[in-house]
């Protein structure tokens, strides 16, 4: 199934074309408003105007987690604070994140969590209970696109009490949280006497921050006999929607009309050229007003696809190492 199918299906002569003019207006508008990237494109040496192709791109320096811990998020932002329509900080074991967002940030995030939903087959019939913290704007954006698509959608907060309470009154269908919240629940159900497995979860979404492997994914699908889908959601995007699956199971294809991706060798500077070779995952944002992301070095280990999909899409596929979808 497809949320938007003009994008999802267009040719890719036309989608790296409007890559490209995303692309530069995305360089021009994060060297001309934030002050962070003033100072960092000075200090490689770099100026957006000389990015006159995708490729062009690894003439600008890469952006690294260190780089984003030390940098005030003021600092980064490319509006004034007027502009500004939502605040998130972002937890993660390193540290945290802090995230701002405007009307056209939020649209976007909200627009990929649809097609992320829709692929995994979220449709109006469908009831979602979300076993989240709703101060993570990651679950926000969830909670948005599940009502934007038609699924009745049910907060579950963390605690386990609401859990037992909701998933016996509820026919919850799909369950979104992160795998260790999933697995908390099956042992809260076990500890009452119950089997997660015998309630009529058809689908689990996993939003994983460590990486896009979820090394917890096949336990979860044999503890509950439901489809396992795994979202790439690292703090510093502060969005979920960079990766999404599709029914072929032949890896996560990227939103390119809202991301651009690079692949580079690993402990090195240079892209990979062979098909065959995996490189570290860099992305860069094309579409983000108050936060831009200028190639990110995510540090997940990955290969492109650009073969047609047996699903139909066209967006390239990112493949990971014994990955389990």
């Amino acid at each position: 199934m497809f949320a938007h199918p003009q994008i999802e299906q267009m040719a890719r002569e036309q989608l790296q074309a409007k890559q490209l003019e995303k692309l530069q207006k995305q360089l021009r508008w994060a060297q001309e408003k934030s002050r962070f990237y003033q100072e960092h494109f000075a200090q490689a040496g770099a100026d957006w105007q000389s990015v006159e192709t995708l490729a062009d791109l690894r003439k600008m320096p890469f952006l690294t987690d260190t780089d984003l811990y030390r940098t005030d998020s003021l600092d980064m932002l490319t509006l004034p604070l007027t502009s500004v329509l939502r605040y998130a900080c972002m937890e993660e074991e390193s540290g945290d994140f802090t995230h701002l967002y405007t009307n056209g940030d939020i649209a976007h995030n909200v627009e990929m969590m649809a097609r992320t939903l829709v692929s995994t087959g979220v449709n109006q019939t469908s009831s979602i209970g979300l076993l989240c913290d709703l101060s993570d704007s990651r679950f926000q954006d969830v909670q948005y696109a599940a009502e934007f698509v038609g699924a009745a959608v049910v907060p579950m907060s963390l605690e386990y009490r609401h859990w037992l309470r909701l998933i016996e009154h509820v026919s919850i269908d799909t369950l979104i949280g992160t795998p260790q919240l999933v697995l908390q629940l099956i042992i809260q159900l076990q500890a009452a006497g119950k089997d997660i497995a015998h309630y009529p979860l058809t689908r689990v979404i996993c939003m994983n921050p460590q990486g896009i492997q979820n090394p917890m994914a096949r336990h979860i699908h044999e503890r509950t006999k439901a489809e396992v889908y795994t979202i790439y959601a690292p703090a510093a995007l502060g969005a979920a929607g960079l990766l999404y699956p599709c029914e072929g199971h032949e890896g996560q294809h990227l939103q390119e009309d809202h991301y651009y991706a690079e692949l580079i060798a690993f402990n090195s500077d240079e892209p990979v050229t062979d098909p065959h070779q995996m490189g570290e995952l860099v992305v860069t944002t094309l579409d983000a007003e108050a936060m831009p992301l200028i190639r990110y070095r995510t540090g997940q280990a990955v290969s492109f696809d650009t073969s047609p999909c047996s699903c139909g899409r066209t967006l390239l596929r990112v493949k990971t190492p014994f990955s389990f979808f």
